[in-house]
């Protein structure tokens, strides 16, 4: 036996071999490969400052301060407040729109009611959907192109009294 014979024929069986393993490690479905991943931590999201001024009608104004997580890459963003089940009533979550554009969001595996503000580029609120409905795979959409969505506690606006046109600033974190 040549030694090229041998090492075909030595080839072979370890070939087989390789196949077979690799076989029995892949996902046995598609649907494997699309299990969910393990939700981020929201220790890992930035936070900051957020202060809402209320715009009352007899030309007062109330600030509101809170503490937000940013989602500010696509991975926080498509998860957002997923997961949460409460949410103090001075938290919440900003989610950054560059560019601005018609923002749309949904429920999906958030387990509790939150209003949702949408904010323009001015920082003024222009449209609050209050109470949007856990689990929900409703399309929520801004209507109108935004600078930022901004996702407090369920009922929160309502008693804050918050409206459009009130606004909204927070400071970038530090890098």
């Amino acid at each position: 036996m040549s030694a090229a014979h041998a090492r075909a024929t030595l080839a072979a069986p370890i070939a087989t071999l390789i196949i077979a393993a690799a076989a029995v490690l892949r996902p046995a479905s598609p649907a494997f490969a699309d299990a969910p991943r393990r939700p981020l931590d929201l220790a890992t999201f930035p936070r900051t400052s957020l202060e809402i001024t209320h715009h009352g009608a007899d030309h007062t104004s109330r600030k509101y301060a809170f503490e937000v997580w940013i989602a500010d890459t696509p991975e926080r963003a498509e998860q957002g407040l997923m997961f949460v089940s409460d949410l103090p009533e001075n938290m919440g979550m900003v989610f950054p729109v560059q560019p601005p554009r018609v923002e749309t969001m949904w429920m999906k595996n958030t387990y509790i009611e939150l209003d949702m503000l949408f904010i323009a580029t001015d920082g003024r609120v222009t449209k609050i959907i209050a109470r949007a409905s856990p689990m929900s795979l409703q399309i929520l959409s801004s209507d109108a192109p935004v600078a930022a969505v901004l996702e407090l506690r369920g009922g929160q606006a309502a008693r804050l009294g918050l409206r459009t046109g009130d606004t909204v600033v927070w400071k970038k974190p530090a890098p």
